[in-house]
């Protein structure tokens, strides 16, 4: 199970802490039960819903034929509609699965160009996932690509698209209408929290990952954060811990670890609690930190800049990698590293950084076991129980995004789509 420690317990920014996290127990209390008010966008809470047996089994039969077929596998969609699935093909993806490649979150003509040109003389097969179909970047990639498929493969296009949306959508009726095959996108969950459901256990199950050990993973946090109490549930300190510091004045919490497969996490949890959290002139910023390389250029302000920050750390616990530095003779001044293990010299600077950081902000450690499939399904049932939290402690909704319809409004004005029949 992940672990939750606090560094350096006696700073100032920890003052009121047993009192916050025991005033506000009933919020934990209604996010365990889920509540009726947000009945529509809750069906992530019981991961059996979207994530059960028959649904697994159908998913790794789908996945197993486009392996067997596919040189490359397209993955159109944007934000929360590939931000999970991307973070865990990008940590954990098996040699000889299709390439992964991504499209529809961007609308620059060059890196449209390059995408197509990724395709040539390869077989192909592409996803679109979109939940209403009506986001500007994955529709238009979408366009492009059905396009391309129909030009190279003809009447056998159809066989190579998939396409996961709400039934009823006008992307529901178009694979009615094209034969193309179609998934379900809950309509009960939106974009940021579709992880554990077809949204991203399909295009995991193409990169070869075990999407039983993640779903199981998953299951097993659902367990420990619905039936523990206050005193001993790692989601509810967590959030309150963030809503204590908000309320000392640190506005931003990085998210940081020394170990970079965990690069496409940051995008999927930067999302979740930006869009989550915030709205009606509230939220903590949430930024990440690849660490060391990003050490060499935020780590001054960190240390000495003004103190709006608090960090939180991921770490892995069990060694999985090992690489020796081998003595080469010379003086170069790095001898002391002289048959120490990479593994073991990246722990020792995450150490090293958290104690430093710890001495002028609030910094957070969240531990897992190792780096897979099962662990992954417990970071994303963590964060997204944490962050219903702390939108609750906070006093806005978890689950709506005003702001995101207000630019799309205006981007659909710009580009007449107001007069499209």
């Amino acid at each position: 199970m992940i672990s939750l420690k606090i560094h350096n317990k006696e700073g100032k920014w920890m003052e009121g802490y047993d009192s916050l996290a025991a005033q506000n127990k009933e919020a934990l209390f209604l996010a365990q039960k889920g509540e009726e008010e947000y009945g529509d966008s809750q069906g992530w809470l019981d991961t059996e819903e979207w994530a059960d047996e028959k649904r697994i089994r159908y998913l790794e039969t789908l996945a197993a034929d486009i392996r067997q077929n596919a040189d490359v596998f397209v993955l159109i969609g944007v934000g929360g509609s590939n931000n999970a699935a991307r973070s865990v093909i990008k940590a954990l993806q098996l040699p000889d699965t299709p390439e992964i490649v991504y499209a529809g979150n961007t609308l620059s003509a060059h890196a449209m160009q390059q995408m197509l040109g990724k395709l040539e003389g390869k077989s192909i097969y592409v996803n679109c996932i979109a939940k209403n179909f009506e986001t500007l970047e994955p529709g238009a990639a979408f366009r492009v690509l059905r396009k391309y498929l129909q030009e190279r493969y003809g009447n056998k296009a159809p066989d190579r698209i998939i396409a996961t949306g709400t039934v009823g959508s006008s992307l529901e009726k178009l694979c009615m209408d094209n034969g193309y095959a179609f998934l379900e996108f809950p309509d009960n969950i939106g974009g940021r929290y579709t992880a554990v459901s077809n949204v991203g256990l399909l295009p995991m199950a193409v990169a070869g990952i075990n999407i039983r050990e993640l779903v199981r993973g998953a299951s097993d946090m659902q367990k420990e954060l619905r039936e523990r109490t206050a005193e001993e549930n790692i989601a509810y300190r967590y959030a309150s811990l963030r809503n204590l510091f908000y309320s000392r004045g640190y506005r931003i919490e990085m998210l940081a670890c020394f170990e970079p497969r965990f690069r496409y996490f940051y995008k999927w949890w930067i999302q979740l609690f930006a869009e989550s959290e915030g709205k009606d002139n509230k939220g903590i910023f949430p930024v990440a930190g690849e660490y060391s390389e990003e050490l060499h250029s935020v780590g001054q302000f960190l240390q000495d800049g003004t103190p709006i920050i608090f960090e939180t750390f991921l770490d892995i616990k069990e060694h999985q990698d090992s690489f020796y530095m081998e003595t080469d003779g010379k003086k170069d001044g790095f001898n002391y590293l002289d048959g120490k293990d990479f593994w073991c010299i990246n722990k020792e600077a995450y150490k090293a950084t958290v104690t430093a950081h710890s001495e002028k902000m609030p910094c957070l450690t969240l531990e897992i076991d190792r780096l897979d499939a099962y662990h992954f399904g417990q970071l994303f049932y963590f964060f997204q129980f944490a962050c219903y939290l702390s939108c609750k402690l906070m006093g806005v909704n978890a689950f709506n995004q005003p702001g995101v319809e207000a630019y799309k409004k205006k981007m659909f004005d710009a580009l007449g789509k107001q007069l499209e029949k």
